[in-house]
């Protein structure tokens, strides 16, 4: 699933291919991605407008123009591409933009769980966005404490909750957790602040890192690297990892490092 490096990666796709362009066309390949908006509008809104400089928010990329702007989530399995014209079209490449120099943007996504919105304006931009957190790269300490104050819960059932704040997923939040000492199922309300500083400064570290990877890395000194190994061990101690579901979502912990 696509988090926060992920997209992050996105919106840098959306720059360097982008940012400055115009729409010379639209094809939508395949309407079960867009979201509040038919095919034929979305073609009319964009043809002729200029794309400006792309952000994010959490796991959602907004893209403005001298007109309407595109919100894009990418679910599971969604992506963004820079296509030269000749490049062969996958059976997953959804929506099409062709800009002014011939190349195409693609939103590539086999499972069609999320999608593309049309924002008329600002305003509409942050009415999408409203129900979002702040962004977990953006957040400082004390905020991030303030946000954990008296919460009801798990810490992981917390850090991916994407109305407290936005952008971890699930290797995030446990590789996170992992780096912090903390077990995800641990009652938010029962830790302390030392160790909710340790969450926000593993937090901060991972998410550089795997921001500069573009994706949540798969090395083998990251909890990551290991957890779908056969026999999965913990990068530190080297005992077996436990797995089990926390917050619906398939859980790795070390249970001698994590407490």
């Amino acid at each position: 699933m696509p988090e926060l490096p992920d997209v992050e990666g996105f919106r840098g796709v959306m720059e360097r291919c982008a940012a400055g362009r115009r729409v010379d066309d639209v094809e939508v390949r395949d309407a079960g991605v867009l979201r509040g908006v038919s095919a034929r509008r979305l073609r009319r809104e964009l043809r002729g407008r200029r794309f400006g400089t792309p952000w994010r928010h959490g796991k959602q990329l907004v893209t403005p123009s001298d007109g309407p702007a595109l919100v894009w989530h990418f679910g599971m399995t969604g992506e963004l591409l820079c296509r030269t014209p000749d490049a062969a079209v996958e059976a997953h490449d959804r929506v099409l933009i062709t800009l002014d120099d011939g190349r195409q943007l693609r939103y590539r996504d086999q499972r069609k769980l999320q999608g593309v919105r049309l924002a008329a304006d600002e305003a509409a931009v942050e009415r999408m966005l409203a129900d979002l957190g702040p962004d977990a790269q953006e957040l400082d300490r004390s905020r991030f404490l303030r946000l954990m104050a008296g919460r009801r819960g798990g810490i992981k059932s917390a850090l991916t909750d994407q109305s407290l704040l936005a952008g971890l997923g699930n290797l995030l939040a446990d590789e996170i957790l992992w780096r912090a000492r903390v077990r995800p199922d641990r009652p938010v309300r029962d830790l302390g602040d030392d160790e909710l500083r340790r969450v926000h400064a593993a937090m901060g570290r991972v998410l550089r890192s795997s921001v500069r990877a573009g994706r949540v890395p798969d090395r083998r000194g990251w909890l990551t690297g290991r957890r779908d190994d056969a026999a999965p061990v913990c990068p530190r101690c080297g005992r077996p990892l436990a797995s089990g579901r926390t917050a619906g979502r398939r859980t790795v912990w070390c249970e001698h490092c994590q407490s």
